[in-house]
């Protein structure tokens, strides 16, 4: 885990707490932090950290390493300070998304990346004191796991009506007239405010099948998914919606509580006929910001029959045959527990058997504990034991495949075997909060 300076963290301590005071304070001067070395630095750790590819320029971590890593920071800084820098265009790949059709990326350079995190690093401590409790995404000190909290909460309170709402292209659809006056509102330093509009301007360049190049310039909307900044800029935007349900008292008026993570959002409502009025609210804000929700992936929910998917889980409500009061199920969703299966297919398919087995277990064993890490939670129990079981089951075939046994190789290869001498993960079987209990029977 990297730590933040103490400068650093001195630093966002004192803006926080100047925008805490008022909500209409405007900050002037910020980018001669921006250019701080010791910022860059400490930009530069947290995206090397992160990793990911290269941008349109070819330069990777290596070759800036190569290069050296605190000269290049120096020059970076200089770049700033003299109004030198220019981000360069955003490269663009597709990645392949579970329904089958291909999720748009935008590749910042490394460059890019250093600056917008410095960037990042200063003005997001101003913006966090605006964001509303009701938002969870990208934010310090805050995940899904508490987005499901607040869910399973309001469901406990009989908020059992959810509008699971699905915002179409959003990313692809932020006006940037509208979200630079937002960023304003706040941040007036004009330095900070062309940066973030060359980042949203800079072309973007992508590789076509034939070979040729497309270049996409003067765009008006959209901020790219890959860039540092571009979960911050989605947040300032979408606040406005956390801010409207706050003034426009609708939890009082409604009964309907908003959780947001990023751009997906659900509406738990406790009384299942008023929907539709706070429907047509929520489209009013959304064309204010020229957003529309998709026709046919907004639907609403009764929990007491039917359940949604949010955040990669399954949530409905059942009644408990102990105490005959109603609960929230919530657990891995069918399309989670089915791209885990993917990922862990490719790894251990037929080719990959010249490769040796204790790396495909490394790299089973990375992508089975981070998918444990993230859907530990709730009624799991089930989930993980079933992807236990499919793992054990993947890693047998492939042994079987590798040492050309015709058997079923449950002989050969035991549980015993794949977990004690290989070194297979194993998925825990309970939930986690059966632990929490046997941890307070102990007491």
């Amino acid at each position: 885990m990297l730590k933040t300076p103490f400068r650093i963290r001195d630093l966002q301590r004192k803006l926080y707490r100047k925008a805490k005071q008022s909500s209409d304070y405007k900050f002037y001067t910020l980018y001669d932090k921006v250019y701080r070395v010791d910022i860059l630095t400490y930009a530069y750790k947290r995206i090397r950290l992160r990793g990911g590819t290269s941008g349109i320029d070819g330069a990777s971590f290596e070759d800036i390493e190569a290069y050296g890593a605190e000269r290049y920071i120096q020059e970076l800084s200089l770049e700033l300070k003299e109004n030198r820098y220019r981000p360069s265009p955003v490269k663009r790949v597709y990645i392949p998304k579970s329904n089958g059709d291909k999720r748009p990326l935008g590749i910042p350079t490394i460059k890019d990346r250093i600056v917008q995190m410095a960037t990042k690093i200063v003005i997001e401590p101003i913006f966090e004191t605006d964001f509303e409790d009701n938002s969870y995404g990208f934010r310090p000190k805050r995940n899904a796991h508490q987005a499901m909290d607040e869910i399973a909460k309001n469901l406990i309170y009989g908020h059992t009506t959810v509008i699971d709402a699905d915002l179409s292209k959003y990313f692809d659809t932020i006006s940037h007239t509208k979200l630079l006056s937002l960023v304003a509102k706040r941040v007036v330093d004009k330095n900070i405010l062309r940066l973030i509009k060359q980042w949203l301007k800079a072309p973007i360049v992508e590789s076509m099948e034939n070979g040729k190049v497309k270049y996409n310039k003067n765009h008006k909307y959209g901020t790219p998914q890959g860039g540092v900044i571009s979960p911050l800029l989605a947040n300032i935007y979408l606040n406005v919606l956390d801010k409207f349900w706050k003034t426009e008292r609708m939890f009082e008026k409604y009964g309907a509580r908003i959780v947001r993570y990023a751009d997906d959002f659900v509406i738990l409502c406790r009384n299942p006929y008023n929907h539709n009025q706070i429907l047509e609210r929520v489209k009013a804000v959304l064309e204010d910001l020229e957003l529309r929700l998709h026709p046919q992936k907004t639907v609403v929910v009764d929990t007491k029959q039917g359940s949604f998917d949010f955040l990669g889980f399954s949530v409905t409500t059942k009644v408990s045959d102990k105490t005959g009061k109603r609960f929230p199920l919530i657990r891995p969703s069918a399309k989670a527990e089915a791209n885990l299966r993917e990922k862990v297919k490719n790894l251990t398919k037929r080719n990959m058997t010249v490769i040796p087995t204790e790396e495909i277990v490394k790299q089973v064993n990375t992508v089975a504990r981070g998918w444990k890490n993230y859907f530990y939670y709730g009624g799991c129990s089930k989930s993980m034991s079933k992807m236990g079981q499919f793992l054990t089951q993947r890693m047998r075939v492939f042994l079987r495949r590798k040492h050309k046994i015709r058997t079923l190789g449950f002989k050969q290869f035991p549980n015993s075997f794949l977990y004690d001498k290989i070194g297979l993960y194993k998925m825990p079987t309970n939930a986690p909060w059966t632990q929490k209990v046997n941890a307070c029977e102990r007491r």
